[in-house]
């Protein structure tokens, strides 16, 4: 049942989607600016045509705890615009973003008449709910080394493409980002991403961003058979 409901994302419910949230306001963000900001109570439900939105909150020692990466055809946030709760999530554009904002009224008044719509909704909610679930998994790893690398695998099947030296992980991702997700420290993590840059498997780039250089080395210290990433 949860397959069929994932699968249920389709070109045309996507298009349906967007035309809803055309129904609402078209806002451009560049790299760095708060879509919503620290304390705000959201001002409606989003939509991400283009770009990614990093959501994250701060620690009670002032530094950044990445929650997630929204990417296109994606809904933030999600648990306000269904129950209404609020947290004290700092949503930022990771770059150039166009985003559609649509009332919470509205956007629950309009899945209620379009089960098309609701379905996909429930993709998007279980899909963020799979992404948390493998964030607490890859805690299980016993070593920062092994928390990394499957972080690093995770983040390739959300946002990999294949190129001639490997899988690009095209979203950029600050050393910190990356520790507060492995429960280890910024200069740990740093030291780690050395390592593995070291031996040749993982490359950095001048944008933040990661290549994926050997994926069969990387599954293998993890002690799992390589997958497509």
């Amino acid at each position: 049942m949860i397959h069929n409901i994932v699968m249920l994302d389709t070109a045309a419910q996507r298009k349906a989607m967007l035309q809803m949230f055309q129904k609402g306001t078209c806002l451009d963000y560049r790299k760095g600016e708060f879509v919503i900001r620290p304390g705000e109570t959201p001002p409606g439900v989003f939509y991400v045509e283009s770009g990614l939105v990093k959501a994250y909150d701060i620690t009670k020692y002032g530094e950044e705890n990445l929650l997630i990466i929204r990417k296109e055809n994606e809904i933030f946030p999600l648990l306000w615009a269904f129950t209404g709760e609020g947290r004290n999530v700092i949503y930022e554009a990771l770059g150039p973003t166009k985003v559609w904002r649509l009332d919470r009224a509205e956007f629950l008044d309009y899945i209620q008449k379009r089960p098309d719509i609701l379905q996909q909704t429930l993709g998007v909610i279980l899909e963020m709910y799979r992404i948390h679930s493998e964030r607490i998994m890859n805690l299980e790893y016993r070593t920062v080394r092994e928390r990394l690398v499957a972080f690093l695998l995770i983040m390739s099947n959300r946002f990999g493409r294949e190129i001639d030296s490997g899988f690009l992980v095209d979203v950029p991702l600050k050393h910190q980002d990356i520790a507060s997700s492995i429960n280890a420290s910024r200069e740990t993590t740093g030291r780690e991403l050395s390592q593995l840059e070291k031996k040749g498997l993982i490359e950095a780039t001048k944008q933040s961003c990661f290549i994926l250089k050997d994926t069969e080395a990387l599954h293998k210290i993890l002690g799992d058979h390589p997958t497509a990433t």
